[in-house]
């Protein structure tokens, strides 16, 4: 079945159809949830809830584009609404960002890191450092983007992106003094 019909299926309702479609997505829509969520049950319920938004809202897809982007920008969304703003600016992080650590790294420091470890860093970021930094650096918003997304200043998603990649990095030294 094309992706024309099984959208068109799923427009009448088809539950084989939104199966098939659930199926199709579902695994990489998967990778999307796991960078935002700070467990596999969160990203689990993330895509339940996202692939329910589609459904819900497949009428309002136009043929236009792609079918996987539109599926992945709910997806997003959804993320978004579960690590809403107030979640995370009310999180306690006990990391501050002092003078910029003007250390160079050596590439022992990055070169042995897996995607696998570098998820798991990303996923240690408190919520807000990880949802900027997702948004900017996997998806490719823009920081204008990214503040009305969020209902804050670009400035402050600018800030968060800078203190993101701060932790990021002395997380990535903590790696390779351990290694050492």
């Amino acid at each position: 079945m094309t992706e024309d019909e099984l959208i068109r299926g799923c427009l009448q309702e088809n539950a084989s159809c939104q199966k098939e479609v659930f199926n199709r997505f579902a695994s990489r829509m998967l990778g999307v949830c796991n960078r935002y969520a700070r467990n596999c049950a969160d990203a689990e319920d993330i895509l339940q809830d996202a692939f329910i938004k589609v459904f819900d809202k497949i009428h309002q897809f136009k043929f236009e584009g792609s079918f996987e982007g539109w599926i992945r920008k709910i997806v997003v969304n959804t993320a978004l609404k579960k690590y809403s703003l107030r979640r995370y600016e009310k999180e306690v992080v006990g990391y501050e960002i002092k003078d910029r650590d003007e250390s160079i790294m050596d590439p022992p420091a990055y070169a042995h890191l897996t995607e696998k470890d570098l998820l798991v860093l990303i996923n240690n970021l408190p919520d807000g450092y990880r949802l900027i930094f997702n948004l900017y650096v996997i998806e490719g918003y823009q920081h204008d983007e990214i503040a009305e997304m969020l209902g804050i200043q670009p400035g402050t998603s600018r800030s968060q992106l800078v203190k993101a990649r701060n932790m990021l990095q002395k997380q990535i030294l903590e790696l390779q003094k351990v290694a050492v």
